[in-house]
């Protein structure tokens, strides 16, 4: 058995190139003799790192998930330092889904989600991206002080998703991103005002 950091550049390759995949052709495309040409490793090192085909596609949603949720959390450590404000992260929303590649790898994952709603047995690695996805999103919105930014963490992110989504499918721009998260908090932030004002 090889060494574990041996393994995981290898690992790491495989995942990669099946995210590429799902993404260019969807899963339909997706073979071993294909993952390893687009990895660039043999034929057995694809079942060597994964038995099945259900561990490959489970370990490459968790991987992406991972890494997008590693790189939001960076930008949540932002908000919590320098103090920004709402227009200010909505905006730093913007830049960050304009940053994001139009590419197959960012189709990739969607297509994981739908398919998780036809098998059940990737659907605890959807529930667990999207627990990822919603923690961030709380410590975000209280970041800001949104008021009960657990209750619209869930929100926000199928806000979010379903924007990319439609940017991914149609090429819109980010702008609508923002002005859809400006909306939210303003939203949830006003509320508690104007509830304030009712009981006086």
């Amino acid at each position: 058995m090889p060494n574990a950091a041996l393994a995981a550049p290898t690992r790491q390759r495989i995942i990669t190139a099946v995210l590429k995949i799902i993404g260019a052709d969807g899963l339909s495309a997706l073979t071993n003799r294909r993952i390893a040409k687009e990895a660039g490793v043999s034929l057995g090192s694809v079942t060597y790192h994964f038995e099945t085909q259900h561990e490959l596609l489970r370990e490459s949603l968790l991987h992406f998930v991972r890494e997008e949720a590693r790189h939001f959390t960076e930008l949540a450590d932002q908000c919590q330092t320098d103090g920004i404000d709402i227009e200010e992260a909505a905006q730093l929303a913007g830049q960050v889904a304009c940053s994001a590649a139009l590419d197959s790898a960012h189709l990739a994952p969607f297509e994981l989600y739908l398919h998780a709603g036809r098998d059940e047995r990737l659907r605890e690695a959807a529930a667990e991206a999207f627990r990822a996805y919603d923690r961030l999103a709380t410590r975000i919105l209280t970041a800001l002080d949104v008021p009960d930014a657990e209750r619209l963490a869930s929100t926000t992110v199928a806000l979010v998703m379903g924007l990319q989504l439609r940017r991914l499918a149609t090429g819109s721009p980010a702008d609508d991103l923002v002005d859809a998260l400006l909306l939210l908090a303003r939203g949830a932030v006003a509320r508690p005002a104007e509830q304030d004002c009712g009981r006086n």
